[in-house]
């Protein structure tokens, strides 16, 4: 595949997350990322092994949905190899791998997903779609600042985030089955806006601007 026809797939991936989300990240969050680049690495790095740790998670719960597990599968394996690829950037730059404290946005999401089935699933898939497509639109937010390492690294992920995103969709919207997921996401979405643009007290990767 050409770089010219990977751009235009992923720029019409874009396009569609920037359509999926109900904002934009705030230019003070991105102000925020650039003056704390380390912590921004660190977090980054949780929010992987995050990530791998739901699709197992969903792997382990849902047995009987082959499209699921390989999916699930894939995007385990490839939020790994995304954990790897930081932590040796980390390392590369000398900065430690502290505990920090987990921002605010994916429990303030989750607060809202139901308890039976199938809608737990439904919601839980939904609340994936907003993640992976948030990291999507703020890796490509972030690229352009970056110096020449992160911005190839960024720029390399969101293929991948971008795919992750219309799996975690696709996956919801056959989980309903015969109903309409729009409400759901409806719901999601106003939940993620206030989180993502009201004032937080912590800068991390998915807060609010600090």
């Amino acid at each position: 595949m050409s770089a010219v026809t990977t751009n235009v797939i992923q720029d019409a991936v874009l396009d569609d997350i920037q359509t999926f989300l109900p904002c934009a990240t705030p230019d003070r969050w991105l102000e925020n990322a650039l003056d704390h680049q380390s912590l921004m690495l660190i977090d980054h790095a949780n929010c992987e092994k995050k990530a791998a740790s739901t699709a197992l998670n969903l792997i382990y719960r849902y047995t009987d949905d082959f499209d699921l597990l390989n999916k699930m599968s894939r995007l385990a394996r490839e939020e790994m190899r995304h954990f790897e690829q930081v932590i040796a950037i980390m390392k590369r730059r000398n900065i430690d791998y502290l505990p920090i404290s987990a921002s605010r946005y994916a429990a303030g999401l989750r607060e809202l997903a139901r308890n039976d089935e199938p809608g737990r699933l439904v919601d839980v898939l939904v609340i994936g779609a907003f993640i992976e497509a948030r990291s999507c639109e703020r890796f490509a937010r972030l690229a352009p600042y970056l110096d020449d390492e992160l911005e190839s690294f960024y720029t390399s992920l969101l293929k991948s985030e971008g795919r992750h995103y219309q799996d975690y969709l696709g996956l919801a919207k056959k989980a309903a089955g015969d109903q309409s997921i729009d409400e759901r996401i409806a719901l999601f979405a106003k939940r993620e806006q206030q989180l993502i643009e009201q004032p937080d007290t912590l800068f991390r990767f998915h807060s609010g601007p600090v």
